[in-house]
């Protein structure tokens, strides 16, 4: 069975770990109504509207 010659460093191990602690990319979408970015299946903040139907009111 193979063993570890030397101790392996915290800078070596948590580099190695940072890699599952990165958050994932945002995904935007352009605003078929307005125009504005905004997250996709998701009511757009700026207008209200989701697909093709005003959802909420905003007020301007």
């Amino acid at each position: 069975m193979a063993v570890p010659k030397r101790k392996t460093s915290k800078a070596r191990r948590d580099k190695r770990r940072a890699s599952a602690y990165q958050l994932p990319k945002v995904t935007l979408v352009e605003c078929p109504q307005c125009h504005e970015l905004k997250v996709p299946h998701r009511v757009c903040g700026s207008c209200g509207y989701y697909k093709g139907r005003e959802v909420i009111k905003v007020e301007k």
